[in-house]
């Protein structure tokens, strides 16, 4: 495959979030951060979705996504802050996008641009109200020619806080799963036929 990495250059200025909103969103998982946070582990969820369509016309979407308008499943809205809208160039290595949320906001900045296979991203900052819970790392999208359409993998690797894990972690895959087929629908909206498969998470 040919990569099409580019030189990595210095990520533009940020707007912050919006205190108030961090503020409230922070306070409902306090007493599960009292209760619960312990020393932090890393872990990823990925999620696949087939779509029938060429890898070039997935691309083209994907770079030019920037709206999330459809509603949430129910669990995502009662549990996480979940994303409105993203803002900034993704065919850059090193560039800023800012992605808004009901609730606050976090940053990704591109670490790999691979056209029409591949985009990586790590995250510099996150300002949800969940911190002391997880916390966003990295994240990617594989893109793969299958038959006559286009598998896309979304990975999130994340560091998790919350103990136990054999209570904690079930949960954290649903809604990451749950989070990633939302975004990958609303990425599909002009494609035909999505179809969300979840898939076991797999270290890079």
């Amino acid at each position: 495959m040919r990569s099409y990495l580019k030189t990595a250059r210095s990520a533009p200025a940020v707007s912050p979030a919006t205190p108030q909103l961090v503020t409230q969103a922070g306070g409902r998982y306090r007493l599960v951060r009292s209760l619960f946070a312990r020393k932090a582990t890393e872990d990823s969820v990925a999620t696949k979705v087939h779509f029938h369509a060429s890898p070039e016309a997935v691309w083209n979407r994907l770079m030019f996504f920037e709206e999330v308008p459809g509603r949430p499943p129910f669990i995502l809205r009662l549990l996480l802050p979940h994303p409105v809208r993203s803002e900034g160039d993704k065919s850059d290595v090193g560039a800023a996008v800012q992605c808004t949320y009901k609730g606050g906001d976090l940053v990704k900045r591109i670490t790999a641009v691979e056209p029409p296979f591949r985009l990586r991203f790590e995250v510099v900052e996150q300002r949800l109200g969940i911190e002391g819970c997880v916390r966003a790392l990295s994240g990617s999208y594989q893109i793969c020619r299958h038959g006559d359409g286009a598998d896309v993998v979304l990975t999130t690797s994340y560091r998790a806080y919350l103990r136990p894990r054999l209570l904690w972690r079930p949960l954290e895959k649903i809604l990451a799963g749950q989070l990633h087929c939302h975004i990958l629908n609303e990425i599909g909206t002009t494609l035909p036929y999505p179809i969300a498969v979840p898939l076991p998470a797999a270290a890079e």
